[in-house]
């Protein structure tokens, strides 16, 4: 498909569209990071989905000028919260926020002049966790939210996107409970759309994850993101995730496997001597293989213990989604908050 060129004013209107459950004074924050941007060259609207949120995250939401949508789902999910706030948005341009998250001053520009191109569906930037120091485990994981810039397969759930593209593939599949943004960038770039990366900082993000409960149902939700999408798109032209999610397999399989074999080792501990060379091999190269995204050795050495260690939960979710499809049981949302 060869998209049309758009006629649009000369400022246009973006509208924000955050949503958010029980996020408290994180979602204050994130209200005054819109309400405290000075537009030049284009105008802005709020918009808040709330999902069920029993902190008064709605009269928060109004008092600070935000239009409140308060969704009453018996399975609430992003991707109801999302259709909501773009359907009921008037803007050329919809960004895409999570209510714990900031945004940065300069994104929208240089977001905007990315969009002049009419093939480009979705701009998104970098987000980085606003206190890496938080935890060991949000250290690892502000990681995972680094990304080349450029083309790309798909965004994360902060992103603007074109409302008409929206409109024209049904937006959001609100029938997964997460996934959500890489199964519409697939149909959208099945569509002949781009998906840009910009090397812009976009939003600081606050994960919260100070227990490895809240750690492994995090990666537990990913599995089950991974099993769903790729399960969707089995045996087309475009398979997204199939390649990742047999690697998750495996990947978790192997690590289950080195159980029985560390109970040996108690008996005879001349095993643990091959094993702890493998897993310093297996390290150093992950360590090498993350160099551009970490300042530092040791956080180098966190992230990769977590590269490998994640797999195990991302396989049990995995299992449970599998396990779910053979029931005929619908998987309700995961919060690891």
């Amino acid at each position: 498909m060869r998209p049309q060129t758009e006629s649009r004013p000369s400022r246009p209107l973006v509208s924000v569209v955050v949503i958010g459950r029980n996020e408290g004074e994180r979602l204050r924050r994130c209200l005054s990071s819109i309400g405290a941007l000075q537009p030049r060259d284009f105008d802005l609207e709020t918009l808040y989905v709330d999902s069920n949120s029993s902190d008064g995250s709605p009269q928060c939401a109004s008092e600070l000028g935000a239009r409140v949508l308060e969704l009453r789902a018996e399975r609430p999910s992003a991707a109801l919260g999302r259709n909501a706030g773009w359907c009921a948005a008037r803007g050329e341009f919809v960004l895409f926020l999570d209510g714990d998250t900031e945004l940065h001053p300069d994104f929208l520009p240089h977001a905007l002049a990315s969009m002049r191109d009419p093939h480009v569906a979705v701009v998104w930037g970098h987000r980085h966790e606003a206190r890496p120091e938080q935890s060991l485990y949000v250290r690892a994981l502000d990681l995972d939210w680094i990304y080349p810039p450029g083309p790309s397969e798909f965004c994360g759930g902060d992103a603007l996107m074109r409302r008409t593209v929206l409109a024209e593939v049904g937006g959001f599949d609100a029938s997964l409970i997460a996934g959500e943004e890489p199964e519409l960038c697939r149909r959208l770039r099945a569509r002949g759309y781009r998906i840009e990366h910009i090397d812009q900082a976009m939003t600081r993000h606050d994960l919260a994850i100070t227990s490895f409960r809240a750690y492994w149902k995090r990666a537990f939700r990913a599995g089950h993101a991974y099993a769903e999408v790729a399960a969707r798109f089995a045996g087309s032209s475009d398979p997204l995730w199939q390649r990742d999610t047999r690697r998750n397999w495996l990947h978790g399989s192997a690590l289950l496997a080195l159980l029985p074999t560390l109970a040996l080792a108690s008996l005879w501990p001349w095993l643990l001597i091959p094993l702890l060379a493998a897993g310093a091999l297996l390290l150093q190269r992950s360590m090498h293989r993350c160099a551009w995204k970490a300042p530092d050795r040791r956080t180098r050495l966190l992230y990769a213990v977590h590269s490998h260690f994640q797999k195990l939960p991302i396989l049990a979710g995995q299992i449970s989604y599998w396990l779910n499809q053979q029931r005929a049981r619908h998987s309700r949302l995961i919060e690891y908050k």
